[in-house]
């Protein structure tokens, strides 16, 4: 798959993440991670049917007791989606991911514990079960070593520290591994994974760690993913939130669609209003967003309010109404279908949108959205 347009993207080795392809040609994929106790499976799963049906394509478990990593067989086998253990301090743990038949393993190097004394065994057992290992870096529990070595969490840190378990496992003869390098700060993660792309050719898992509440966090993300997919660096992101992961999937997805590296879904396309607008594009633009909430197909929808931009964005847009003088003209595909009276935009818009998929389901040649 090309990056951003433009520009070409970083060529890396592929591993399967079950039968999920990360790296190589394989698109983005976007990946959360549940937050119930692993060890309650029926909630676990739940969730993760939750993130499915949002779009998440990988999920990962935390497996921080025995119990967690006793319920990981079940889940592993009943998710809808491959799921990753992720494995702190115990390595026993990843032994038991591994067998359950967990997707993939994320480890830590900077706190599992006499870790780097049986690399070898679990290199060994993972290759035999054809799982990857996911080395996850983490700014907030980076070794000791390197902290004393660099005095902080710098990109060069964040980097030594990945590479250096990568050799463990290279030593073994073990490369189906993808990495991360995170960190809160964007500016210091960007920097990381340019030197790390530099400097490997290992598939990359993008993720802004603890990158705060929803609004700050989605700042956050985008602008780091932005850059880093912009130049053609990254094959699989996570973003992470203080907020349900749900709205991590949403939030990552919209990331790959704003760059073109995921067909776009629905997109609506609204004015910030202003003193010409005749209409309370805020109010008009939340109910047409709730009305089309989970529309199935591509659509570009515009929501004006006034006669300086709207009509050319409406008639831009695969579906728009430009509002006025309490009535909406109604455009699709760039003609204008009809004119309302504004209690009736939304209810309109609904009935054309749900008229364009059904002609784009019977073999119209203009996708909508493209």
């Amino acid at each position: 798959m090309p990056a951003v347009r433009g520009r070409r993207r970083r060529v890396a080795r592929q591993v399967l993440v079950g039968s999920v392809p990360v790296g190589g040609d394989a698109a983005v994929s976007v990946q959360s991670m549940t937050v119930t106790r692993t060890a309650d499976v029926e909630a676990t799963l739940r969730q993760i049917a939750e993130l499915t049906a949002a779009g998440c394509e990988i999920v990962r478990v935390a497996v921080p007791t025995q119990d967690d990593a006793d319920a990981l067989a079940v889940i592993a086998r009943k998710s809808p989606i491959p799921v990753v253990a992720d494995i702190h301090f115990q390595p026993r743990y990843v032994f038991a991911a591994i067998e359950a038949g967990c997707a993939a393993v994320r480890v830590n190097p900077g706190n599992i514990k006499k870790f780097d004394d049986r690399v070898g065994e679990i290199a060994r057992v993972a290759a035999e079960h054809r799982v990857p290992i996911r080395i996850g870096v983490n700014a907030g529990s980076l070794d000791q070593r390197l902290l004393g070595k660099y005095g902080k969490a710098t990109p060069e840190a964040l980097v030594e520290s990945a590479l250096w378990e990568c050799s463990l496992f290279e030593e073994h003869g073990f490369r189906d591994i993808k990495i991360s390098v995170k960190h809160h700060d964007p500016q210091v993660m960007v920097a990381a994974y340019r030197l790390l792309a530099a400097r490997c050719d290992y598939p990359l898992h993008l993720g802004v760690t603890e990158a705060g509440p929803l609004l700050q966090g989605t700042v956050k993300s985008a602008v780091a993913f932005g850059l880093l997919l912009a130049e053609g660096i990254g094959d699989t992101i996570r973003v992470s939130l203080s907020a349900p992961p749900v709205e991590e999937v949403k939030v990552g997805i919209g990331i790959l669609e704003s760059l073109g590296l995921r067909r776009r879904r629905l997109e609506i396309v609204s004015c910030p209003s202003c003193g010409r607008a005749q209409v309370d594009v805020f109010t008009l633009t939340e109910r047409v967003s709730a009305a089309l909430e989970g529309f199935p197909h591509p659509l570009r929808v515009a929501v004006m309010g006034c006669v300086v931009n709207g009509p050319g964005e409406a008639r831009e847009a695969d579906l728009g109404v430009a509002s006025g003088n309490g009535k909406g003209q109604i455009f699709v595909r760039g003609e204008v279908v009809k004119t309302v009276p504004e209690s009736r935009i939304v209810e309109t818009l609904v009935e054309e949108a749900m008229r364009i998929a059904a002609e784009s389901q019977g073999g119209d040649d203009a996708e909508p959205g493209q």
